[in-house]
């Protein structure tokens, strides 16, 4: 299925001069390594030493892969990926963190004569890269405050502060996400009208030739196949994985351990869940990721929409 959305680089793909930049986007549990790696091959083929560029905030952290399905190394056919397994579970990953280093190894993909294939289904971090998008700067000491304020009144008291600085945010916002709250009261905060961490209405191309493909698969299909896949992850060992984890500082870090999967786990060790109720939270949690994630990458424009499996050869004669 290829959507009508065509219009951010209408220049065909074989005709450009110089290594170009390529965003697979969608739901997880759509395929995006699958076709990442066959781009990489059909590319490479032609002799561009294409390279793969992650954009899962969750892949980025060492050892987290039965619940991130991160691609074991003896699965990535030879191609250099970058931008996994960079962060210990205690550290943070912010996407302002992530921005820059994610933007220069594309930039060093492109100078060594090759595409750069960026993939994953974290929004925000998919949009710093491919658009032009500046993050507003950070107050420790405004963080500082406002945490000890989430410890004393509560989440409730700064969701309703943000309600009345900026509406459209704190619509937008997962309001159980407290790190989300406060970083949104941190901007606003410091003169900012509003947070401003998310896409704009006529976002700009970080780089001219770029190509944008989502991958999408029907609902109800895909409802069954993460499903399915939160299940695997259960008996592929995730509890062991996170007992492993814990001991390395899971509990410390403020990302990965609310991932999705991970959090369910941790609570399922602790005895506040079985397992029956900790995978069925997971998969409630796992569908209700990916309706959002598909809101999200709809507003991208240019983005052409197609429905596995994808002929990567096909995508270059575009």
């Amino acid at each position: 299925m290829t959507s009508a959305h065509e219009a951010a680089d209408p220049t065909p793909s074989r005709d450009l001069g110089g290594p170009r930049l390529w965003a697979i986007v969608g739901a997880t549990g759509t395929g995006k390594s699958d076709l990442a790696l066959d781009l990489a091959d059909a590319l490479r083929a032609r002799g561009n030493p294409a390279e793969i560029v992650n954009a899962d905030a969750m892949q980025l952290y060492r050892g987290m892969d039965i619940g991130t399905a991160k691609l074991p190394l003896e699965e990535r056919r030879g191609i250099p990926h970058h931008l996994f397994d960079v962060r210990d579970v205690d550290e943070d990953a912010a996407v302002a963190w992530y921005q820059p280093l994610a933007r220069s190894a594309i930039s060093e993909i492109q100078q060594r004569g090759g595409d750069a294939i960026l993939v994953g289904g974290s929004g925000l971090y998919v949009s710093s890269v491919v658009f032009d998008f500046a993050f507003p700067p950070r107050d420790p000491v405004l963080r500082e405050r406002l945490e000890q304020e989430l410890a004393v009144e509560g989440i409730g008291v700064l969701l309703d502060r943000l309600r009345r600085l900026d509406p459209e945010t704190a619509a937008r916002i997962d309001a159980r996400n407290d790190r989300r709250v406060i970083r949104a009261l941190e901007v606003i905060e410091q003169g900012s009208s509003t947070h401003g961490a998310a896409l704009p209405q006529a976002p700009a191309l970080w780089q001219e030739h770029t190509r944008l493909l989502g991958l999408h698969v029907d609902r109800g299909a895909l409802v069954e196949r993460l499903d399915a896949r939160v299940y695997r992850m259960w008996h592929a060992g995730l509890i062991d994985e996170v007992r492993d984890l814990r001991e390395r500082g899971l509990e410390q870090g403020v990302t990965a351990s609310r991932a999705i999967g991970y959090a369910q786990a941790l609570g399922q060790l602790d005895g506040r869940l079985t397992e029956p109720e900790a995978i069925a939270e997971t998969q409630a949690l796992t569908r209700r990721y990916a309706r959002r994630q598909v809101s999200w990458f709809k507003r991208y424009p240019g983005l052409t929409w197609h429905e596995p499996p994808v002929d990567a050869e096909a995508l270059l004669r575009v």
